[in-house]
């Protein structure tokens, strides 16, 4: 082998180990930096009366996730208990009585039954062309819109969230011909998952 081919090859050797070092680096960089920021903000959210990191002589880095998982999980247990339904009851009614907040609270709720049923026989998970026909998008539908949209179209018509890639929470709200939908038999947490990954991975 030529001292050209050789030098050459070690070139493309270097070059691919550092390819190969970056593809390794850059989910573990991102997950550690995503990891640490949840821990940052959880430690901003968690009162300090409650939080053990300010009782303890030394910090337990994420414990405030742990406990915000506890919260949360607790808070369902309650709320699937009989007076747990009934205490909620009373509580959205209150809610649904104050003006400006009966509006955020009812459209959150909605938003967040309809994203996160199980119920495998109304389908939310959609393929639809957007922004032009032959570019397809993955969205969920929220709801059939049955108001007064629909009475000036004339045509049944689905809300459709489009989330953005990689931050689902934000996105486009597209109302869609129901004939231009098709339903995919796949779970939320599937459709997000290749929404975050930028469509790395695929929808089984």
């Amino acid at each position: 082998m030529s001292k050209t081919n050789m030098k050459k090859s070690i070139l493309a050797r270097i070059r691919n180990n550092f390819i190969a070092g970056i593809v390794v680096l850059i989910p573990i960089g991102i997950t550690l930096y995503l990891s640490l920021f949840i821990i940052r903000v959880s430690g901003n959210i968690i009162p300090k009366e409650i939080n053990p990191n300010n009782y303890l002589p030394f910090n337990i880095p994420g414990v405030e996730i742990f406990i915000a998982l506890f919260f949360i999980t607790f808070v369902g247990w309650i709320s699937l208990s009989f007076l747990g339904k009934k205490f909620f009851e009373i509580f959205n009614n209150i809610l649904k009585k104050i003006p400006i907040l009966r509006t955020i609270y009812s459209a959150i709720g909605q938003m967040t039954e309809s994203l996160t049923k199980t119920d495998n026989s109304e389908k939310s998970v959609v393929l639809l062309e957007y922004p032009r026909a032959g570019i397809w998008v993955v969205g969920f539908a929220t709801k059939e819109n049955k108001g007064v949209i629909k009475d000036k179209i004339k045509e049944d018509v689905v809300n459709i969230f489009v989330p953005t890639t990689p931050n689902p929470t934000s996105g486009f709200l597209l109302m869609v011909p129901k004939k231009d939908l098709i339903y995919l038999d796949v779970s939320f947490e599937q459709a997000s998952k290749f929404i975050v990954s930028a469509g790395t991975t695929n929808i089984d």
